[in-house]
């Protein structure tokens, strides 16, 4: 028999990698912990009364790292903001051949994990981007809105959309921009702005004809409104691994939209604000201060609300726009979702005999459909519908 891969958590000090690491020792699981502060990540075994392998390491070097990495290894990163020092940890990972797994929300470093296809492929690495709640939920939620529509399906669009628990029913329950802000870590608020100040992508077919392809694209170049419960909520335009992961899944598609509705009523503000800003971000001078002055943002210490839950809607649509299925996913506080889908996809991966698929991927491919809908539950993550989910063979 083989020996279970090792988990090596990156970022376990910080306020994502804490839940994840709770959630491996849940799950009985002992990682190894890496990181520039061996102090730090003592304090915290000691706090968490456990004895754990611990390595320091400059998390920003490709060579530091592709030396503690192996071939056996499952590697687990929540060191943001990744667009600055998140490649160092995939490149290292997809050249040892490890799995990797990590919780950024940012579009761009999302690109150059993709690009990291051929690497991870011929190591026999499977490399997944946006493992958590950016952005499972969506791949999911469209994967199986796709699966029921059937051939017909030729569009999908996805609907990121924040609740709270104890107010009614929470498909009816209408965040606030105030929302945006309590349910949010100060991180997750820096990298809305980044995600603000860089060129985002979509997944559409050229109206000059010809299959259709990753494009250039501004954040809320659309609005996408999404009808369920008897509410109208919209969501302006981001990227998301969907883009990538979804097609290669099902490569008959024209068009993949994805939205965040966080802002409730405020969203089409927020939309014209992004684009007055537009003009003035085109400077590299000025995305800089922007994004220094992003991770200044009142509240930056703040730990979010607890009573936040997750709702994702897909809408899967035929060639003229006609919907066809809907999927509307239902989960817990966002962080916690995501620390629960990287301990599961990690401890998933660890197992001997976890088959993945080589390459960078979205989880869809990555782990297969019925696989990915079973971790998802276990997250917490559940159809409100409750229309059956494919289950394993």
């Amino acid at each position: 028999m083989k020996d279970k891969r090792r988990i090596v958590l990156l970022g376990a000090t910080g306020f994502t990698g804490r839940r994840v690491l709770r959630e491996l020792l849940a799950r009985g699981e002992t990682p190894t912990l890496v990181g520039r502060n061996r102090a730090r990540m003592l304090t915290l075994t000691e706090r968490l009364r456990t004895d754990l392998d611990v390595i320091e390491a400059d998390v920003t070097s490709t060579g530091a790292l592709t030396r503690i990495f192996e071939r056996t290894d499952v590697v687990v990163s929540t060191v943001g903001p990744f667009a600055q020092l998140g490649l160092p940890t995939v490149t290292a990972a997809a050249r040892a051949g490890a799995h990797y797994l990590d919780s950024t929300g940012e579009p761009p470093f999302i690109r150059q994990v993709f690009a990291l296809d051929a690497v991870a492929t011929a190591r026999g690495a499977s490399i997944v981007p946006a493992f958590g709640y950016d952005y499972v939920p969506g791949n999911l939620a469209g994967a199986l809105a796709l699966t029921r529509a059937g051939n017909e399906a030729r569009r999908v669009e996805i609907g990121y959309f924040l609740t709270r628990s104890g107010h009614g029913d929470e498909t009816r329950y209408r965040s606030t921009l105030r929302d945006a802000f309590a349910l949010t870590t100060g991180g997750t608020r820096a990298s809305l702005v980044g995600a603000a100040v860089e060129n985002a992508f979509a997944y559409r077919r050229p109206r000059t004809g010809g299959p259709a392809r990753l494009t250039e694209d501004h954040t809320g170049a659309r609005l996408l409104s999404f009808h369920h419960a008897g509410v109208t909520r919209t969501a302006l335009t981001v990227g998301g691994s969907e883009h990538l992961g979804l097609p290669e899944a099902f490569p008959y598609l024209d068009s993949v939209e994805v939205g965040l509705g966080w802002f409730g009523r405020s969203t089409r503000l927020v939309q014209t604000t992004t684009h007055l800003a537009a003009p003035l971000l085109r400077t590299e001078a000025m995305r800089r201060s922007l994004t220094r002055f992003s991770h200044h943002l009142p509240g930056a210490a703040r730990e979010p609300d607890a009573d936040g839950r997750a709702l994702v809607i897909a809408v899967a649509r035929d060639t003229a726009g006609r919907p066809l299925t809907t999927t509307v996913l239902t989960g817990p506080d966002p962080y916690e979702m995501t620390g629960s889908l990287l301990a599961w996809g990690a401890s998933h991966a660890a197992d001997p005999g976890a088959v993945l698929t080589p390459g960078a991927h979205g989880p869809v491919t990555a782990f297969g459909l019925p696989t990915l809908s079973l971790g998802a539950a276990q997250a917490g993550l559940h159809e409100n519908e409750r229309t059956p989910i494919p289950q394993e063979q």
